[in-house]
This record gives structure tokens, sequence and C-alpha cells, in this order.
């Protein structure tokens, strides 16, 4: 085994993982179905589907540790196929090699809440995605604690940041007000809501690849800024590229309606309760062991919104 980080996934938050590692001169293999059209020097590519028990095994040989930074179509009729198999793949594949896992995971799970979201909260099935993501959970926590894998999860709430594009703060929000258009937002604008700088998020997970042992087998919460709403966000982002902060909102309640007729409508009014109320994230757990100096909204929303200029 070589010293070699395995990074599968080279989307918003596996792109800037990267970057971090190869900054630092660590050696990075990027697995990914399809072919890498920005390959950054020094890293290297190998074709991975990772539904395919196969293909992950070929990728995961001879790497130290892995990053699961994988996205799929936010449909949870995929969800229900792609995530079990995901994650046993990646569980049997490490379990051979050795290698360690840190996952880029969501707050799905937890379902519905009134406080702010713990690492120790009880998971949920309220919902279709929420339920196949607690399943999934279930699945790597038995394994590690037989002791036949060491895996982490960072949990990390709706994310932002330079170029991140699909987001409820990218390109139909920031995007739209860098074209002098309303922010269009599948959210009420003026609830309190969590959000997690991009840039953060890889930092994080590099803390977690360079943290001892005892960081795996237990879930992380990403800690984020000091919660505004999606307005004041926006409000910041907007103030730095001179346009008015227009925003446009789509009323929970028509969600459902909506769904009738468009899926990403009925998958969005299936975790509505990541919005109908204030959604606050507890990250002390992570920031008391690691750090804590998190991007705040002032400098994170004036770089997204340029980002989109």
């Amino acid at each position: 085994m070589t010293n070699t980080t395995l990074v599968l996934g080279y989307g918003a938050v596996g792109r800037p993982v990267v970057q971090a590692l190869l900054k630092r001169g660590d050696a990075v293999r990027i697995g990914q179905r399809g072919p890498i059209a920005d390959l950054p020097p020094g890293a290297t590519y190998i074709s991975c589907d990772v539904t395919d028990a196969g293909s992950v095994r070929r990728a995961v040989e001879g790497v130290s540790q892995v990053v699961l930074a994988v996205g799929f179509a936010y449909d949870s009729r995929l969800w229900r196929t792609v995530w079990p198999a995901t994650i046993g793949n990646l569980i049997e594949a490490c379990a051979e090699t050795g290698a360690r896992i840190v996952f880029v995971d969501n707050l799905y799970q937890l379902g519905p809440q009134t406080s702010p979201r713990r690492e120790d909260m009880p998971l949920t099935d309220h919902g279709q995605k929420p339920a196949i993501l607690a399943a999934v959970t279930l699945t790597w926590m038995a394994a590690a604690r037989a002791g036949r894998v060491r895996f982490s999860a960072l949990r990390c709430t709706d994310f932002y940041g330079p170029g991140v594009a699909v987001s409820h703060l990218g390109s139909s929000a920031f995007g739209a007000l860098a074209e002098g258009k309303p922010a269009l937002l599948l959210a009420p604008p003026d609830t309190p809501h969590d959000f997690a700088y991009v840039p953060d998020i890889a930092r994080a997970v590099v803390t977690l690849l360079d943290a001892p042992d005892d960081a795996y087998g237990q879930v992380w919460n990403m800690p984020c800024a000091p919660t505004l709403t999606p307005r004041q966000i926006l409000r910041l982002g907007a103030e730095a590229i001179g346009v008015k902060p227009r925003i446009t909102a789509v009323p929970l309640w028509l969600l459902p309606l909506l769904g009738l007729a468009v899926r990403f409508m009925k998958e969005v009014a299936d975790v509505v309760f990541t919005w109908d109320r204030p959604y606050h994230v507890d990250g002390s757990k992570f920031t008391t062991r690691f750090w804590s100096d998190v991007t705040p909204f002032e400098i994170g929303a004036p770089a997204t919104a340029r980002s989109f200029v």
C-alpha cells in the first residue's frame, strides 16, 4: 500500500479536496466514471463506477485513504439502489486493503428537528431519502464497530461556495443575481438556515484524513458560520457585485403540487423539514477536537457572488 489518497468524485467538494492535497505534495488518485478534461498536474485518474464492486476494488488497490465525495442525481428511486451499493462496495474493498474512508455525507437521516442537529441524534425513516441514508449509515457503522473498516463521516448541511452551481445559493441564486435577474429560491428566504462553505468542507475532509484512528468509526458534523437567512447571505453577495438583491421564492406549500409534474420538486418536498423551520447544525464536536475558524459569510458570500460574474 502506498501513501496515496483516492478521491471518488471530482465535483463541488472533491475538486477542492484534490487541490488541497496536491498543494501540500500528497499523491492523489481521482476516481469517477468519466474522464476528467482538466486533470490537475500531479494527480492520476482511474475510471471507477462506485456501484460496481470490481471497479471499486481496482480503484482502491494500493491507496491508504479514500474520500467518498460522489453525488448522484437527486432522485430517491435512484438513491434506493446506488447508495447501498456504493457504501457496500467501498466497505468490502477497504476491508481487504486496510484503507481508511472519509465519507462526505449530509444530515437528512436526522429528519425533522427543532434543536440544533447533533451527531448523537437518532436516525429516522421520515422521508424516502432520509430513510435510505439512515440505512447506509447503519451499514457502515456496523462494519466499523466490527473492526472491518476504519470509516468516518463528515455530515454537511447545504453548501455554497465559489463556482458551486448546484446549490440553493448556486447558479439559480448568486448566478442569477450576477446576470441581473432575481435569485430563485426553493425555500423561504427569511428562515434562518445553516450553510457550509465548500472550501471549509474540503479543509475538514483533509483534517479527518490527517487525524489518528480514534477519529474514525464515528460521525462529525461540519461546522458553519453563525446562522443567517438566505436573504441576508444573498444581500452580502449582491452588495459585493453591485446589484440589487432581488429574490423570487417558491412557497413550500406549492412544492407537492409542482412535484406532480416535476420530479425534482417532488424530491425537494420529500425533505421539506429542512426548510419549514430554522435549521441549525451543532458543529461543536468538530470545533472542540480540531479547529473553529470557519469562513464568515461576510467573506464567503462575496467570493461566491464574484465567481458567477
